[in-house]
C-alpha cells in the first residue's frame, strides 16, 4: 500500500463520526435507487407481460401493412403452416390465430360499430386473459357456432344480456354482404373502455365461413416464455417464414411495434424517475461538498506546513482526491450490499399494494408486486452515485492548488 493511501486512510478516521455520518448519506441513496430502480424495472416486467395477454401478444405475424391499415384483404392465407412453425421454436409458450371484421352490431333498440373478432376459444385463452375477465354467463367452447361473448360497456350500450339475439352486418373478404345472428353467450369486462365498449368475440371456424376468409386470418399471436425471449423469437420465426412465405408479405411485429404507446409512457416514467433520483443524489453531494470543505478550512494550517516542507499541491490534491474516492467506495459498498439484501428480499416475498387489488385485477396486475433485482439496477444506482459524489468531491481538492504557504500556516 502507498504512503499516500496509508494517509488517506488515517485522515479519513480522524473524525470517526463524521466519516460513519458520510458513507451513511452515500450508503443510503446508494440503497434507495438501487431498490427503486429494481422496482420500476420489476414494476415494467409486470406491466408488459399483463398487457401482452390482454390482446396483443409478445409478437405477431401478420401480411405487410395490416397494423397500419387494418385492411381486411391483408390476410395470413396459411395460418396452419405458420403454427407449425411455431411449434418448432422452444420459446414460444403458446400461440393462436385471429381475424377481425369491423361490422354492425344491431339489438332489438340499438346499432353500433364493432370490431368483430374470431377466436379459437382454447388458445386464445392460452394467450390472452379474455377466459378470466367473464362476469356473466360462459366463456366460449370450441363446439359452439353461433355464440358471442361481448364487452360489458358493448351490452350496456345495446341493452343485452346472456341469451340475447344480437345481428351482425359487415362486408365479407370477397367483397359479399356477410350478416348473421349470434347469442350472447358471455358478458366480459377488461377495465379497459377500448376494447369493453367496441369489441366482440365469436368462435373462428363461424367467423371464417361468415366473412368467406376462405381459411385465413388476419394475425397469429405469439406469447413467449418470457420478454427476454421475444429478439430470439422474432429472430426464429423472421428466418422461418422466408420457407412458406416466399413473396414476403408477412411480417412479424413485436410487442413495442404493436403497442408504442406503452413504451412511450414507460420513458416518460423512467424520464421523471431519474429526475428525482438525481435531485435525491444532489443532496447527498452537496452533503459530501460541505464534508470535504469543512476538511479544507480545519487542515489549511497543516496543509501550508507541507507545502513549506515542499509537498507539491498536485501532491496534496492527489490525497484528499484518494480520501474522497475511499470514503465514497466505502459508502457506495455498503449500499450495493445493503440495498441488494433489501431487493432480493421483496423479490422473493413480493409488496402487496393494500386497497389496490380489485383495480389491478381488473387491468389484468397481480395483486402482488415483485421488484427485480438486475446488474443494470445495480449498476445504474450505484454508478450515479459514484459519479456525482466523486464529482462534489473534486472541487475542495482542487482548491487546495490555490493556497499559499505562508499564508496557509497563519489560518487558525
Amino acid at each position: 500500500m502507498s504512503i499516500d493511501l496509508k494517509m488517506a486512510w488515517r485522515n479519513i478516521w480522524r473524525h470517526p463520526r463524521r466519516a460513519i455520518l458520510t458513507m451513511a448519506a452515500i450508503a443510503f441513496a446508494t440503497v434507495l435507487l438501487v431498490f427503486m430502480l429494481s422496482w420500476q424495472f420489476g414494476s415494467y416486467d409486470t406491466m408488459i407481460n399483463a398487457a401482452v395477454k390482454v390482446h396483443t401478444g409478445h409478437l405477431q405475424v401478420q401480411a405487410a401493412g395490416y397494423h397500419e391499415q387494418q385492411n381486411m384483404h391483408l390476410v395470413v392465407p396459411d395460418p396452419v403452416s405458420v403454427s407449425r412453425l411455431l411449434d418448432d421454436i422452444p420459446d414460444v409458450a403458446a400461440h393462436t390465430a385471429r381475424a377481425t371484421a369491423f361490422s354492425l352490431v344491431s339489438s332489438h333498440e340499438r346499432t353500433y360499430g364493432v370490431a368483430v373478432r374470431g377466436i379459437d376459444p382454447t388458445k386464445e385463452a392460452q394467450v390472452t386473459t379474455v377466459g378470466q375477465v367473464i362476469r356473466q354467463g360462459k366463456y366460449l367452447s370450441d363446439d359452439d357456432a353461433a355464440q358471442a361473448l361481448v364487452g360489458g360497456l358493448l351490452a350496456k350500450n345495446l341493452r343485452v344480456g346472456v341469451g340475447d339475439e344480437l345481428v351482425l352486418l359487415g362486408q365479407g373478404r370477397d367483397g359479399s354482404i356477410a350478416a348473421t345472428v349470434v347469442q350472447v353467450a358471455g358478458i366480459f369486462s377488461y377495465g379497459q373502455d377500448e376494447l369493453d365498449r367496441n369489441v366482440i368475440y365469436i368462435p373462428l371456424p363461424y367467423f371464417q365461413e361468415v366473412y368467406s376468409m376462405q381459411g385465413a386470418v388476419h394475425e397469429v399471436v405469439v406469447l413467449g416464455t418470457s420478454l427476454e425471449a421475444v429478439p430470439r423469437i422474432k429472430r426464429s420465426v423472421s428466418a422461418e417464414l422466408k420457407t412458406i412465405d416466399k413473396k414476403n408479405k408477412l411480417v412479424v411485429l413485436d410487442w413495442m411495434e404493436l403497442m408504442p404507446g406503452l413504451i412511450q409512457s414507460i420513458q416518460m416514467d423512467l424520464i421523471s424517475g431519474f429526475i428525482m433520483y438525481l435531485i435525491l443524489i444532489i443532496v447527498v453531494a452537496f452533503s459530501i461538498l460541505n464534508t470535504f470543505l469543512m476538511v479544507i478550512f480545519e487542515r489549511t494550517r497543516e496543509f501550508g506546513v507541507f507545502m513549506a516542507l515542499g509537498t507539491t499541491p498536485g501532491r496534496l490534491t492527489r490525497l484528499l482526491l484518494l480520501e474522497s474516492t475511499t470514503l465514497t467506495l466505502l459508502g457506495t459498498a455498503m449500499g450495493i450490499v445493503a440495498g441488494s439484501l433489501v431487493t432480493w428480499y421483496f423479490q422473493v416475498h413480493g409488496i402487496v399494494i393494500s386497497g389496490t387489488s380489485e383495480m389491478l385485477q381488473q387491468y389484468g396486475l397481480p395483486e402482488r408486486m415483485y421488484p427485480q433485482l438486475s446488474t443494470l439496477s445495480i449498476a445504474v444506482g450505484a454508478g450515479l452515485v459514484l459519479a456525482i459524489t466523486l464529482a462534489a468531491a473534486l472541487y475542495p481538492a482542487l482548491k487546495v492548488r490555490r493556497l499559499r504557504p505562508v499564508e496557509a500556516m497563519r489560518a487558525v
